[in-house]
């Protein structure tokens, strides 16, 4: 085999030239997780002090039956070995010219150097006690940083030790034992050696990511060597991607010479301009978009996705085991010649070139179903092996000049997978060829090549959380394309269930609640715990809490017969009011203004109407219930300003003008921006699309019109009536214009804060605007709470009885 010195000395590279330095995102992610950590050590022993103290106390006594000399000993290597090894690694570096390194390590330790000495020297005597004297357990002879580690830490950081792991485990074992000295010799505590290691990763990796590091990626050179070392004699070679694309791995075509009968050339010539397509991965490429990744597999179930970060030799692995697998299984991909590592910073694989076309840029004359067709019968061949692709893109789809389709792109692929996996691929690639050639013929030519049966398995995992980001950005585009396919095989296979999967952990909206709760623990606790019960309920007018708790049961009448009124079928009230209790118990664990739309829409198609028309009603009922809310909420906020008893604080008329002016400001300011301009016109769209329709057959029937009309009008007056009544209760009076405006605004807050039952959002606003228009803050939120109790807390357990009750008669 001719060697590789000499033999690829004249060999050709197109590409332009590399940048000295990068930035890296793995820098940026763990000077911020080496901040987070720094935050967390200060949290700690500011709230267990007791607990660091003590641990430091255990670990005093336990080294004191050390042996002295074996203490002396770990004290003397490591005080020569902390710097002496570190300043050896940077010689070994410069002797193979990798001064720009060690240049920009030793800037990170003198910024370690700096900042450690100020914090010894000027931040303790500027600001002393608290988490600093944590920090310094030990009295004045320690410091909450340790000058003679960080800046060594910092060096380690930012020299980068990679692939060299005697180089590192030597030089964390010296740092190790000057740790353990100073714990011996009381100078040092856990807690300062922990934020010592956390300041001192910080500051080399935000060096690193500030000045950019030394480009570690090998040359087309390199890889063109490397694949003379497979055996491979390269003629010329040329970069196939952009290099301004920061986020797509390296590709080269490369030339053979199949001239030389010592190079090994796989396969035949093909008609195209390359012999082979080189993927070069390189080991910083490995953590770009990893904080998406790790929020997709924080958010989705295991089987959802795959791993969010893998070793460079791992992904070299698993693409070529995909690879050859693929392959096996009979499916048409291009062939795996050779897999290699590229030094210790990358590793690259050969695959034969296919000359051809990407699914995406041919043209859509040529998309045919025969070409379709062929896409899906390499899709079966996967299916049959067992073989989740994980990515069918328009990318991965390649189309030969030959006119047949080939898989490619198998980085995120797996071997022996479930059946979860091989259905969000049936998903995927359903969803992929309706983007270009529609729902109806992807459906169709997937039913020609997989079977109809094989189909439905799809529909419950047709939603967009299951996709690829590429897929998800491109529906933007068509919001509608997954229910129409959805539709395309109910048509085909009607017995289809089409109850989508869940495949969250938890959705956004969870940690929207998880944040209001704090706020509105932060806000309503204090006000809490400085009232006296005993007091309250000694002072509370019992009638009044009485008649409220009567309109509390009245909301529930009202909310009834306001649904009632935009149903034309005919429905028992009884059970009607029954569902309205029951949406009591759902509201907790769902947004309130979700809950009860969901109970109500599941009650009436269990009620024998159909789907669309339930929507329908349902939307009907809250369209209008917000209409009468605005109205109402316009008019008593006209009369509160108007009325001479009425608070002056709350809502004049001015007031009233400058909110709705600047709502209208903000509103017309966000429909400037594209993206919010098509979210609601398709909100818009899709509610007045059936609501609309069903409000006429409701006008045609004045009493479905007066009942509905009435029961909006009467639910407010109900909670109205309610709140009054809570207010009174504990000896407080409000003018009841300012009480309808008070309540209609925490309502409209409630329903906007997608925390269970409005739960913290309503609370605070009611708060707020009872003391503003004039009530006491114990008054004002005696009040709150017992409203909430009323409507809230106290309906609780009917509520889950009624839900269980009728979940048992299957009326939900």
């Amino acid at each position: 085999m001719r060697p590789a010195t000499g033999a690829t000395a004249g060999v050709p590279v197109d590409e332009p030239a590399q940048p000295d330095r990068i930035r890296r995102s793995s820098d940026a992610i763990r000077f911020g997780v080496s901040c987070a950590g720094l935050a967390v050590v200060m949290l700690l022993v500011s709230i267990a002090q007791q607990t660091t103290h003590g641990l430091q106390t255990d670990i005093a006594q336990g080294t004191a039956h050390a042996p002295r000399l074996l203490l002396s000993l770990a004290t003397l290597a490591s005080s020569f070995g902390v710097l002496t090894v570190p300043i050896a690694f940077a010689i070994e570096r410069l002797f193979r010219k990798d001064g720009m390194r060690v240049a920009i390590a030793l800037l990170a330790a003198v910024i370690a150097f700096g900042i450690t000495v100020g914090l010894d020297d000027w931040v303790t005597s500027a600001a002393p006690g608290g988490v600093l004297d944590s920090l310094i357990w030990g009295g004045t002879r320690t410091a909450p940083v340790h000058t003679d580690i960080a800046p060594v830490i910092a060096f380690v950081t930012a020299v980068g030790m990679a692939g060299r792991t005697r180089w590192q485990a030597v030089t964390w074992t010296l740092i190790g034992l000057a740790a353990l000295t100073g714990l011996t010799a009381s100078y040092a505590s856990v807690a300062a050696l922990a934020a010592t290691y956390l300041l001192g990763r910080a500051i080399g990796h935000g060096t690193l990511y500030a000045v950019g590091t030394p480009n570690p990626r090998p040359t087309g050179t390199t890889v063109v060597n490397t694949l003379e070392r497979l055996g491979l004699c390269p003629r010329r070679a040329a970069r196939l991607d952009d290099p301004g694309d920061a986020g797509a791995d390296r590709r080269y075509g490369v030339v053979l010479d199949r001239a030389d009968p010592e190079c090994r050339t796989p396969g035949e010539r093909r008609p195209g301009r390359w012999d082979l397509e080189v993927r070069v991965l390189d080991r910083d490429q490995q953590t770009a978009g990893l904080l998406y990744r790790m929020w997709r597999t924080l958010r989705l179930s295991r089987t959802t996705t795959g791993r969010a970060l893998r070793p460079l030799r791992r992904s070299l692995e698993l693409e070529s085991l995909m690879a050859y697998a693929v392959d096996a299984a009979g499916a048409r991909t291009p062939r795996l010649v050779g897999t290699s590592e590229v030094g210790t910073e990358a590793a690259l694989l050969a695959y034969e070139h296919v000359p051809g076309r990407r699914l995406g840029d041919v043209p859509d004359d040529e998309v045919t179903d025969t070409l379709l067709g062929d896409v899906w019968r390499q899709f079966r061949r996967l299916q049959e092996g067992r073989l989740a692709h994980r990515r069918l893109e328009e990318d991965a789809i390649l189309v030969g000049d030959d006119g047949r389709a080939y898989l490619t792109d198998m980085r995120s692929g797996e071997i022996a997978a479930g059946d979860l996996a091989l259905r969000l691929d049936l998903a995927q690639l359903l969803t992929t060829v309706a983007l270009r050639a529609g729902p109806e013929r992807a459906v169709r030519t997937a039913a020609s090549a997989l079977g109809e049966d094989a189909l439905p398995a799809a529909v419950p995992l047709l939603q967009r959380v299951a996709l690829s980001r590429a897929t998800r950005t491109a529906l933007r585009r068509d919001r509608e394309l997954l229910t129409r396919i959805r539709e395309q095989i109910v048509a085909l296979k009607p017995e289809t269930e089409a109850a989508p999967v869940r495949l969250e952990r938890f959705r956004p909206r969870t940690i929207f609640s998880i944040v209001g709760l704090s706020v509105a623990g932060y806000i309503v606790l204090p006000q809490i715990a400085s009232l006296d019960f005993a007091h309250l309920l000694s002072t509370a007018t019992w009638h009044w809490v009485l008649i409220a708790l009567a309109a509390s049961a009245a909301t529930y009448l009202a909310a009834a017969y306001m649904l009632l009124g935009f149903v034309p079928e005919r429905l028992p009230v009884g059970r009607t009011v029954l569902v309205q209790v029951a949406a009591s118990f759902v509201q907790l664990v769902a947004p309130a203004a979700v809950g009860g739309v969901a109970i109500n829409t599941r009650f009436l198609q269990r009620s024998g109407i159909r789907s669309g028309l339930a929507v329908a009603s349902v939307g009907a009922s809250q369209l209008v219930g917000l209409v009468v809310h605005v109205l109402l909420l316009a008019l008593f906020g006209f009369l509160t300003g108007s009325t001479h008893n009425a608070t002056k604080d709350l809502a004049p008329s001015r007031t009233i003008m400058i909110v709705v002016l600047a709502l209208g400001l903000v509103a017309g300011a966000a429909l400037t921006i594209p993206r919010v301009r098509r979210f609601a016109a398709s909100r818009v769209r899709s509610m007045f699309s059936g609501v609309v329709p069903r409000l006429v057959d409701v006008l045609q029937s004045p009493r479905k019109l007066a009942t509905g009309l009435g029961g909006t009008v009467g639910l407010t007056a109900a909670y109205v009536l309610c709140l009054d009544a809570s207010i009174r209760a504990f000896g407080g009076s409000l003018h009841w214009t300012a009480v309808v405006v008070v309540f209609l605004t925490a309502n409209a807050v409630g329903s906007a804060v997608p925390t269970p039952g409005g739960l913290g959002a309503v609370e605070g606003a009611l708060t707020l605007a009872l003391t503003i228009s004039g009530l006491t803050a114990e008054a004002a939120t005696s009040a709150v709470l017992l409203y909430r109790l009323l409507t809230l807390w106290l309906p609780v357990l009917p509520g889950w009885a009624a839900f269980a009750y009728l979940q048992r008669k299957d009326a939900i």
